[in-house]
């Protein structure tokens, strides 16, 4: 078996409060990996776009789970988090409007990182 840091998981999080569970879920795999030395890209997309705004991570009060806000910020330390593009400009959500540590990147970017060698990519 390999060791962990050798490959890189890119996640992609579909979903916001709409999908409270699954959306705990990405974060708690993301938070995870990047804990264990493992190089972390989580994407966000569709509902999960709003969570790159500046306090608008909800605390989605789910039973034996870690809150989103603390998941969130232990992401932000270690991975890159990356808005799409296209879900912004949907949402009218610019540069300026993302919380410190959140960049906007397109399909291309996102391609080049899930077929990147050892890379895993999962989607929420």
């Amino acid at each position: 078996m390999q060791p962990m840091a050798s490959r890189s998981l890119v996640l992609k999080v579909t979903v916001g409060k709409d999908d409270p569970e699954r959306c705990n879920q990405a974060f708690t795999v993301a938070a995870t990996a990047a804990a264990s030395g493992v190089p972390v890209s989580l994407w966000l997309t569709g509902e999960a776009s709003w969570l790159s705004l500046p306090d608008s991570v909800p605390d989605l009060e789910l039973a034996h789970a870690t809150p989103l806000p603390e998941l969130f910020d232990r992401v932000l330390e270690s991975a890159t988090v990356t808005l799409c593009s296209q879900c912004a400009a949907r949402r009218e959500i610019g540069p300026d409007d993302v919380r410190p540590g959140v960049r906007i990147a397109g399909s291309t970017t996102f391609v080049a990182e899930a077929l990147a060698d050892g890379a895993q990519a999962l989607v929420y």
